[in-house]
């Protein structure tokens, strides 16, 4: 399948602020009009805050109409602060928040929407953010703790902001955000994340052009992001004439990001997984199995539990898992992967009520039970039920090893995974992979929505058909067995090539032939052993790579297999390696790689499962009040 075919996969490409369309014919009404506190509530626009530099920031403030001092709830986005992350169908509004009488303030981040200064990613939220809680904590009407909230880069400017420890802010709610703004968000095991960047990146420089009044920069890239293919499939990277690498007030930090193609200084200088003793504040994070950024929201649940500043605040850690994408959390009219939608109401994602408790509790001080302990809640696929666990990985996890196998056949699609470890002598298995024909992404963990890249669960048989896509599975499982948690695989493989890509998917094979994927990973095998000083591999060399393929939770049923898939590419969720070992994006050359996986006894590839012998009873929906 060629470069081009592989990208129709992707239905549309919404390229502005990871947002999408309403949907026509859908009724059902978002936000709900019930559930409104004792609060009548005002409005404020374009409120200013001066920052450190003297840059103006513009808000608007929802003010209840109380004589009481009240908390602050507090949201930075850089995607429009009128619009509040209310669509598609995920917070409630603002205004529904200020009714529980909460002094609830929407920010527009530097350079986008109304707010003063030049835009560039990460560069100003940490101090940006600093300001802006303290300005908030002391407005009038405030009692002087200011929360936070918001998802994706959304949940960024809150951890950015918890890493200064700002004195009034008292608890952050993050959602769908990562610990590391190099590993899991730009790139993942060293590869680019090219069909999340790109088109998000577009849609970032079109609001900024707008912001500055630069009406034909914001014209051209409009026009740009209708034609999503063709910016995909552009060489070299580092020249994409749609953000216009010569003119330095489009996108320079997009080239930053390109040119920084290692976990530098430059990356490390905002990393949150670094910073954890910085954070005094309890969390609450709420991720999606099939999101961008599920493995670094676990690892800031599991750094918080471990590292955080405080006692208390490694005390009042909470983690919530639902089966979504990086938008749709399963409201009615919603827009998931179809897999994701049949999942039915007991899916929804519980985060309004869930924060206002959370935000009851640690801002207005009422008991309700909603922490006290590190708590994680996730929803178990394939028996649709909700769980509960006091930490992560869950403490009853029985890692199984299962071990690859096969003839060396590749035709016969037979590998197998098994307990028992490779006979001596086995012969190995082998493929060509080519950069400028990559296997199609077929669902996985991406960015930003259903229809705009590749995201969720669906079934794999087309691209298992492929010559590059090797096939291992497991006999079929004689009782129903719990899946949750991350898996690894140890691979022992050799390439041609002095740097190539190898990709890994978990997924459960149904009786009736159906293959469903859970997750995948990747790794670029010059990062094997260092993210930040990529070295060389000897051509043809046989090496153990690990690969981490990201957490799930799914009940196999009896009857199921396991099974387990590698190949060297997955496009365009990843940047087809050109097995050159030049830098990221420097070059449009590419070479054919001869690779080759051993599964024998000197060489035995394995892949660990997370197996939960007895996680205790399900529930049809997630505590918001009491634990239970």
């Amino acid at each position: 399948m060629s470069r081009g075919l592989a990208v129709l996969f992707i239905l549309t490409m919404v390229l502005t602020g990871c947002a999408q369309p309403a949907q026509p014919g859908v009724s059902a009404q978002w936000p709900p009009a019930g559930d409104r506190g004792p609060c009548t509530v005002g409005k404020q626009t374009d409120v200013a805050a001066r920052m450190r530099d003297g840059t103006v920031l513009r808000a608007d403030v929802y003010r209840p109409a109380t004589a009481d001092p009240v908390p602050v709830i507090l949201m930075r986005t850089q995607y429009g602060k009128s619009g509040a992350q209310v669509e598609p169908m995920r917070y409630q509004s603002p205004d529904w928040f200020a009714s529980h009488c909460y002094l609830v303030v929407i920010q527009d981040v530097r350079g986008q929407g109304t707010s003063g200064g030049t835009f560039s990613e990460f560069t100003h939220d940490r101090d940006d953010g600093y300001d802006s809680v303290e300005w908030a904590a002391a407005l009038p009407g405030s009692n002087g703790k200011v929360g936070m909230y918001g998802s994706s880069y959304v949940g960024a400017t809150q951890w950015l902001a918890a890493t200064t420890t700002p004195p009034h802010l008292v608890t952050i709610v993050p959602s769908n955000t990562a610990s590391d703004y190099y590993d899991g968000w730009m790139y993942e095991g060293g590869e680019f994340r090219l069909a999340f960047v790109l088109p998000w990146a577009i849609g970032l420089a079109t609001t900024a052009a707008t912001n500055r009044h630069d009406g034909a920069t914001a014209t051209a890239l409009t026009s740009a992001a209708a034609d999503p293919t063709r910016w995909l499939n552009f060489r070299p990277y580092r020249a994409l004439p749609v953000l216009q690498p010569g003119n330095p007030a489009v996108a320079p930090w997009y080239f930053d990001w390109l040119s920084h193609w290692t976990r530098d200084a430059f990356w490390r200088q905002w990393s949150i997984r670094d910073r954890y003793p910085a954070v005094r504040v309890p969390v609450l994070d709420v991720e999606g199995w099939y999101d961008a950024f599920l493995a670094g929201g676990i690892e800031n649940f599991t750094g918080m539990v471990d590292s955080a500043g405080t006692p208390t605040a490694r005390a009042n850690q909470r983690l919530v898992i639902g089966p979504w994408d990086h938008l749709d959390w399963g409201r009615p009219g919603s827009t998931p992967t179809p897999l994701l939608k049949d999942i039915g109401p007991v899916g929804d994602s519980p985060i309004n009520e869930l924060m206002l408790a959370w935000y009851d509790h640690f801002l207005k001080g009422v008991d309700n039970g909603v922490s006290g302990a590190p708590r994680v809640d996730y929803f178990l696929m394939g028996a649709n039920t909700w769980k509960s666990a006091p930490s992560w990985p869950l403490p009853q996890t029985r890692w199984s090893r299962y071990f690859l196998g096969g003839d060396g056949r590749l035709g016969s699609r037979t590998g197998t995974l098994s307990g028992t470890p490779p006979p001596i002598g086995q012969a190995p298995d082998r493929y060509s992979y080519d950069p400028t024909d990559p296997v199609p992404s077929l669902g996985g963990h991406s960015c930003c929505g259903a229809r705009s890249g590749p995201q969720g669960p669906f079934d794999q048989s087309p691209a298992e058909q492929r010559s590059d896509v090797l096939v291992y599975s497991s006999d079929p499982l004689a009782a129903d067995t719990e899946v949750t948690g991350p898996t690894t695989v140890d691979l022992w493989a050799a390439s041609s090539a002095v740097d190539t890509d190898f990709t890994a998917k978990l997924a459960v094979v149904k009786p009736d032939g159906d293959v469903i994927n859970l997750n995948n990973g990747i790794l670029r095998t010059a990062f094997a052993e260092s993210l930040s000083d990529p070295q060389p591999a000897p051509p043809n060399q046989p090496r153990e790579y690990r690969i981490a393929i990201w957490p799930t939770s799914y009940l196999f049923k009896a009857g199921d297999r396991i099974r387990l898939e590698i190949s060297s590419s997955d496009y365009p969720q990843f940047a087809p390696n050109p097995n050159t070992g030049a830098p990221f994006g420097s070059s449009a050359a590419t070479v054919v790689a001869d690779q080759t996986i051993l599964h024998d006894a000197a060489h035995p590839s394995a892949v660990t499962i997370p197996v939960i012998p007895d996680s205790g009873p399900g529930s049809d929906h997630v505590p918001t009040r009491a634990q239970s």
